[in-house]
């Protein structure tokens, strides 16, 4: 039996999978709304599947109005799944993590246990601050529990299938007794398992995502150099690029990386990103290409700002196509959109208009900007005089004629095409 501590985004796709991997499975939160919603069928987040596995899981295998101490001591593994917010300086906040691990350790009676720690944390946290604090909770509680790290690697719009259908798992665990328990929970899944120590297993979550934001910057950098030297065809260049082979396998799609935008956002980059540079520096080494990443990412938002406003006189109306991080998801987390609107707020533009798919609520209940909110993209294109294309969602490739009876910016080079190859003496 496993208990899960925290139902976000990371925690409720890992309880609903385990339990669907037919272990029974606890679910905790603090929130209290959150976990009424739940009870009520409903996802607090939107998730493709997810709603269906809560709807099959939910009173099945999958619990949530247990209390702690019941959960705690009906589990061989306690999972925890709590935020870990970016500090000021890019450092991990830990008091979620660390007060997770004591409320088990106050909970906890009898049989062993591991906890696991499924929150995103920079490489030697474990080792040097979670490791240290477990230990002396063990001799203070007198208990023996034990403890391993086990990064999650989902991508918003596609946690179901990642989480149930991993390419790999990666572990880091010091102890045999709790190697062993976390065997026999990952053996349903089928997938290779692989042990390391607690800083590989963190570095390797990092390694991951700030490979992902490097090439991200990387082809942003290079967007802005293409238009400083003149008569480059952006979007044509990535897309040739892409044909190189050596993109193409398993896992294949780092070519949508390797593609120049409007910057990354969303929870996981820019937190890691920053956190990874912080850790770096606090062990005496400056990670140029790192800090290069983040400033490259905050210098395309002024970038792409003061590109409108070289060409938008202030009085017009300018139409925002899109505000979520990426398309197929309703997150606006740190997302570009956010930035972008509120340069062109301090540049003096007033008339601004938006829409998105999915995500025009969350953005104003979590910004509350000085902007109007469209319900679909015809009215968005019938009140704006121009339009800054800002996330690929289909629905704007699925609409090419309608955007571009308007003036449009395609910071997301959404719309451009890939113009016919010639191979031999055919056009293909």
């Amino acid at each position: 039996m496993i208990t899960v501590l925290g139902l976000g985004f990371v925690g409720l796709t890992t309880a609903l999978g385990f339990s669907k991997k037919g272990f029974k499975v606890y679910g905790i939160d603090l929130d209290k709304q959150k976990v009424e919603s739940i009870k009520n069928y409903k996802t607090p987040f939107y998730e493709p599947h997810l709603d269906d596995a809560l709807r099959d899981e939910l009173g099945n295998n999958f619990i949530v109005d247990a209390s702690l101490k019941e959960a705690v001591n009906n589990s061989k593994v306690v999972i925890i799944c709590v935020g870990t917010p970016g500090k000021e300086d890019g450092s991990a906040d830990l008091t979620y993590l660390l007060s997770a691990v004591e409320g088990v350790f106050e909970a906890s009676e009898g049989d062993f246990k591991v906890i696991v720690t499924k929150s995103t944390v920079p490489p030697s946290t474990i080792s040097k601050k979670v490791k240290p604090f477990v230990e002396e909770k063990n001799k203070a509680y007198n208990k023996s529990i034990g403890l391993a790290s086990n990064p999650e690697f989902l991508r918003e719009g596609y946690a179901w299938d990642d989480f149930m259908n991993p390419d790999r798992v990666v572990i880091g665990v010091e102890d045999e007794r709790s190697k062993e328990i976390l065997n026999q929970i990952y053996i349903p899944f089928n997938a290779p398992v692989h042990y390391v120590s607690f800083n590989s297993a963190e570095f390797i979550k990092y390694l991951s995502n700030t490979l992902l934001s490097t090439l991200i910057s990387f082809s942003n950098e290079m967007a802005m150099i293409a238009e400083h030297i003149g008569d480059i065809d952006v979007p044509t260049a990535f897309k040739i690029l892409h044909q190189d082979k050596r993109w193409y396998g398993k896992p294949a799609a780092m070519a949508s990386y390797v593609y120049p935008g409007c910057g990354y956002g969303g929870y996981c980059l820019p937190k890691d990103t920053a956190a990874l540079s912080s850790i770096a520096k606090e062990h005496g080494f400056e990670p140029k290409v790192l800090d290069g990443n983040l400033k490259i990412n905050d210098e395309i938002k002024d970038f792409v700002a003061d590109k409108i406003a070289a060409a938008v006189p202030k009085e017009r109306n300018i139409g925002i196509l899109g505000l979520a991080f990426k398309s197929g998801s309703d997150d606006v987390r740190l997302t570009p959109s956010k930035y972008i609107i509120e340069k062109l707020l301090a540049k003096g533009y007033t008339n601004i208009v938006a829409y998105d798919p999915m995500a025009n609520e969350v953005f104003d209940k979590m910004y509350n900007f000085p902007i109007r909110y469209t319900a679909t993209l015809q009215e968005l294109v019938d009140q704006a005089d121009d339009l800054v294309l800002l996330t690929a969602w289909p629905e704007f490739k699925q609409n090419k004629e309608l955007l571009q009876s308007k003036r449009l910016f395609d910071f997301r080079y959404a719309l451009a095409e890939l113009p016919a190859a010639v191979v031999g003496d055919a056009a293909v």
